[in-house]
């Protein structure tokens, strides 16, 4: 998985990356499920009801790229599956080696 094309869903952002996302709510476990068509695909556990899978989203993303929670925002997309998240505190490099290794790690 390390010729995925990151381009498609990492940018950079002027505090950080932004990640667009697809995110599948009410999934049997929390993770990155892999890249779907120019997004990356998060499953979370959470209900898509109160902002719910917002904040599962935000609290995996967090603890992925080492970053508070506080740094992860969802920029676009707060009521819809695809999304495009904020997360403040890394570069392009970090964000992409990270999201190489998940997806390797998934083969």
């Amino acid at each position: 998985m390390s010729d995925v094309d990151t381009s498609q869903f990492i940018t950079t952002t002027p505090g950080g990356v932004a990640l667009r996302v697809k995110v599948v709510p009410g999934a049997s476990r929390t993770g990155v499920a892999g890249v779907l068509g120019d997004r990356l695909k998060i499953a979370v556990s959470a209900a898509p009801e109160g902002g719910k899978a917002n904040k599962a989203v935000c609290a995996l993303l967090a603890q992925t790229f080492g970053v508070a929670t506080r740094d992860v925002v969802v920029t676009e997309g707060q009521a819809r599956p695809r999304k495009t998240i904020e997360i403040l505190g890394i570069n392009l490099c970090q964000a992409v080696e990270r999201v190489r290794d998940i997806l390797s790690a998934q083969l």
